[in-house]
């Protein structure tokens, strides 16, 4: 009998950055996306704009961060997203977690 040879998936690590427009501070967006992130096991960080935008950066599975993605899109309860572009860059690994960041 043959051996069946194993097929190893190896999942495609992506780096994203996202600025999210609307009302997005003092919602709890940046609470919110840290949890999303932990709960994904995606890496990087989130912090409020001056300019009232909130910006994330994001590494990980690619389909763990498109989701992330997903969720800057709609935003957690209270917050009213007119807007979420994304930057795709070059994934680092240069993160041990996921944290909020503070101006």
């Amino acid at each position: 009998m043959e051996a069946v040879p194993t097929v190893r998936v190896v999942a495609v690590k992506v780096r994203a950055r996202v600025f999210v427009s609307g009302q997005v501070q003092g919602v709890l967006f940046r609470v919110k996306t840290r949890q999303e992130a932990r709960k994904h096991g995606v890496r990087g960080w989130v912090r409020n704009l001056q300019d009232g935008r909130v910006e994330a950066l994001f590494e990980g599975e690619e389909e763990k961060v498109k989701s992330l993605i997903d969720f800057c899109r709609q935003g957690p309860a209270g917050a009213i997203v007119t807007g979420a572009d994304v930057v795709w860059e070059n994934y680092s690994g240069g993160f041990g977690g996921f944290e909020v960041r503070y101006w």
